[in-house]
C-alpha cells in the first residue's frame, strides 16, 4: 500500500527548506514584488516539471550511472550556488526593475542545474513511487507533476514572504543580501555533507 503520509512529509520538508529556488524566489519578490516575480516562478515550475519527468523516465538508468555523475552534478550545482551568492551579496540596495533579470527563462534554466531537485526527484521516485507504480506511466507522470507543484507552492510561499518584507529588505539591503548569500553558501556546502 502506498505510503501517502511518508511521501508527503518528505516532499513538503524537502521543498519547504531553503534551496536555490526558494531563496531566489524570495529575493526576486523582495526586489520587485510578488506580481512581477510570477514569470520567474512560472519558469521554476515548468523547469521543475521537466526535471521531475526526466527523473521519472530515467530513474532506473541513472541509478546505474549515479556514482559517475553525482560528483560532477554536485560540483556544478555548488559552483552555481556560490555564483548566485556572490551576485546577491554584490547587489545594490536600490530596488529597480531594470535590475531584474530573473524572468521565465532564468527560472526555467535554474532547474536543470539545481542538484537539490534532482536528488528530491530521484529519492521520491525510487523510495516512494516506483515500487508501487512502476508499470503505470500516467500515474508516474501525475506524481512528477505533483512533485513539481508541491515545490512550486513553496517557491510561491517564499516569494510572498519576500514581497511582504520588501520595504524592510530595501532598508536593510546589505544585511538582507548578506544573509541570503550566506544561505546560498550553506546550500552549496550542504550538498557535500
Amino acid at each position: 500500500m502506498f505510503q501517502w503520509i511518508n511521501f508527503l512529509t518528505y516532499a513538503i520538508i524537502t521543498t519547504a527548506t531553503p534551496g536555490p529556488n526558494n531563496i531566489m524566489s524570495m529575493t526576486n519578490a523582495g526586489r520587485v514584488g510578488l506580481k512581477k516575480s510570477y514569470p520567474f516562478n512560472l519558469g521554476i515550475w515548468v523547469g521543475f516539471m521537466a526535471v521531475m519527468i526526466l527523473c521519472t523516465v530515467l530513474s532506473s538508468a541513472l541509478n546505474a550511472v549515479m556514482p559517475m555523475i553525482k560528483t560532477p552534478m554536485l560540483i556544478i550545482g555548488a559552483v552555481y550556488m556560490l555564483y548566485l551568492a556572490y551576485k546577491t551579496l554584490k547587489r545594490s540596495a536600490e530596488i529597480e526593475e531594470k535590475q531584474v533579470k530573473n524572468g521565465f527563462l532564468s527560472g526555467l534554466l535554474l532547474q536543470f542545474i539545481n542538484p537539490k531537485i534532482y536528488i528530491y526527484g530521484m529519492v521520491s521516485m525510487e523510495t516512494y513511487i516506483l515500487p508501487y507504480f512502476h508499470n503505470s506511466p500516467l500515474k508516474l507522470l501525475g506524481f512528477a507533476i505533483l512533485l513539481a507543484t508541491i515545490g512550486c507552492f513553496f517557491n510561491l510561499c517564499w516569494a510572498a514572504f519576500g514581497s511582504v518584507f520588501r520595504i524592510l529588505f530595501s532598508r536593510y539591503a546589505k544585511l538582507t543580501n548578506t544573509v541570503m548569500s550566506l544561505l546560498l553558501v550553506y546550500c552549496a556546502i550542504s550538498l557535500f555533507l
